[in-house]
């Protein structure tokens, strides 16, 4: 199901406008949400040398190991805590 998603491009109707192009207009990135991507990316490279990702790893592989040769009660523990989760942050009618 592939759906046309019409795309308006507006050109600056005001002189000044076209003049002063703002950093998203010019295809530069802004300072600051580089030097948060970049603090981003290097805290990421640091949780990934560290003990904890290889713990992390770990961990997932054996949730899936569980899943694979206990289906249905993974099954059911899901569908609890969806109950659960679902009664504490659901609406209040």
């Amino acid at each position: 199901m592939e759906q046309e998603v019409p795309v308006i491009h507006s050109a600056a109707k005001d002189p000044v406008e076209s003049n002063n192009p703002t950093p998203a207009a010019d295809g530069r990135i802004p300072e600051q949400i580089r030097e948060i991507s970049d603090s981003l990316s290097d805290a990421f490279a640091r949780f990934r040398e560290s003990d904890s990702y290889d713990s992390l790893l770990d961990l997932a592989e054996q949730t899936r190991t569980y899943i694979r040769n206990h289906p249905l009660p993974a099954l059911l523990y899901s569908l609890g805590a969806g109950a659960v989760l679902g009664m504490m942050f659901g609406k209040k009618r």
